[in-house]
């Protein structure tokens, strides 16, 4: 049995559960349509969705509720709900479970500490379909700590792939860079500071190794000084002693490595070991790197999540990675209309940047035109790198293995 899953912490709206949906179906459908039977075979592949954080409420929203019991018709999906955090906002699964009473699971196994733990859960679905130990886990962290939740998300996952023995590695990107800021004393949370100074040093009493890098660009405009020590490594006195700050190909590399790598929002989908040989699009060299599909549903200029995503994805394609971008939700205000910045202004529009990459190696875009009809818009036609699709054609980039590709799996990250 194959295992494909998505850890999501952030709001789920109808919209995105709505295109999550057409997604499946299309999945179902069109590559195992004996899953769909009441009693699917044993070796049908199934979904699982983790959830915590604010994507909790969907599940007692009577909106997303009704969406949820759509998915969950489809017998071959599951849910498994962060215990902790339901009872934190006071959430129950209590009507998705009442009718499906198997494929909804609001109880986490137990860890060495004998609580229950999420955590855990998580691993335990990261290690199916694994090769045997040593293996490792990462996390892309794009968010700062305290102000979001995620940071702390971060920590208990790398904790627990210690307990499993991965080697944890976590890659800070954005205003995750403050994950390892020196001297950090919060009040009234868990000090992130602190937590990964403990894992690393865990890790080190386990014989695990652990890898913390940060991202120059953007420590650099935080105000993160750094030097050269003359031997090859970069300093800062403004970050913690595990936290690496270095160029974003070395966050990449690590990219091109077949290990698990999770965000606050992400999902990993393997690739049938055979019987299926469709393919959506292709790397244009033979690579092993697991593809990355990145799914940008954030508006621009507002924050740097849509430029820091664009920017991510072509630093994996120039790396070999196949990368696929796709726009949707409110990502898709990055390619309508046309944007112009101001003449004086130093700054580059989206528009600008995806234009300046469009033909690149291993790089493509998309924008799902439903997304755009929902809001009225339409694409700028003089984006002709960004390629419009359709749900089907979105179940296609995340489910059926690209050509040329000789990985086991494919990464999904929302930014």
């Amino acid at each position: 049995m194959t295992t494909h899953f998505f850890l999501l912490s952030g709001s789920l709206s109808v919209e995105r559960l709505s295109w999550i949906e057409e997604c499946l179906k299309f999945f179902f459908v069109q590559l195992y349509p004996e899953s769909l039977m009441h009693r699917a075979p044993a070796e049908s592949p199934v979904v699982t969705f983790l959830l915590t954080g604010d994507a909790l409420y969907s599940l007692e929203d009577a909106e997303t509720v009704q969406v949820w019991s759509v998915i969950l018709s489809l017998t071959a999906v599951r849910i498994v709900c962060d215990r902790q955090e339901l009872d934190l906002r006071g959430v129950s699964a209590g009507r998705l479970k009442m009718k499906y009473p198997e494929q909804v699971i609001d109880n986490n196994s137990l860890a060495a500490d004998n609580h229950p733990s999420f955590w855990k859960d998580v691993v335990g679905l990261v290690r199916q379909n694994r090769p045997p130990l040593p293996d490792g886990i990462g996390w892309l962290q794009g968010e700062s700590p305290y102000m979001h939740l995620s940071a702390v998300y971060a920590l208990r996952c790398l904790n627990a792939g210690i307990e499993a023995r991965l080697s944890p590695e976590l890659y800070a990107y954005l205003d995750g860079i403050h994950m390892g800021h020196t001297a950090q004393h919060p009040t009234e949370s868990e000090n992130v500071g602190h937590g990964l100074e403990e894992i690393h040093d865990r890790a080190a009493k386990q014989n695990v190794s652990s890898l913390f890098l940060a991202c120059n660009r953007y420590a650099t405009a935080r105000g993160y000084s750094t030097w050269d020590d003359g031997k090859g490594s970069v300093i800062s006195t403004c970050a913690i002693k595990p936290f690496h700050i270095r160029d974003l190909n070395a966050i990449v590399d690590r990219f091109e490595r077949p290990h698990i790598i999770l965000s606050s929002n992400a999902g990993s989908i393997n690739f049938p070991k055979k019987g299926i040989t469709v393919s959506f699009d292709r790397a244009e060299k033979s690579s092993t790197a697991p593809p990355v599909t990145i799914l940008v549903t954030s508006s621009p200029y507002s924050t740097e999540m849509v430029l820091g995503a664009v920017s991510f994805a072509v630093a994996c394609a120039h790396q070999g990675v196949l990368t696929r971008v796709v726009f949707l939700e409110d990502g898709v205000y990055s390619v309508a209309g046309a944007h112009r910045a101001p003449a004086e202004s130093p700054l580059f529009t989206i528009q600008d940047v995806i234009n300046a990459v469009a033909g690149s190696e291993n790089l493509h875009f998309f924008v799902l035109v439903p997304s755009l009809q929902k809001r009225g818009l339409t694409k700028n036609k003089d984006l002709n790198a960004v390629l419009d699709i359709g749900f089907p054609g979105l179940g296609k980039i995340l489910f059926y293995p690209p050509g040329n590709v000789h990985a086991e799996h494919q990464r999904v990250l929302v930014f």
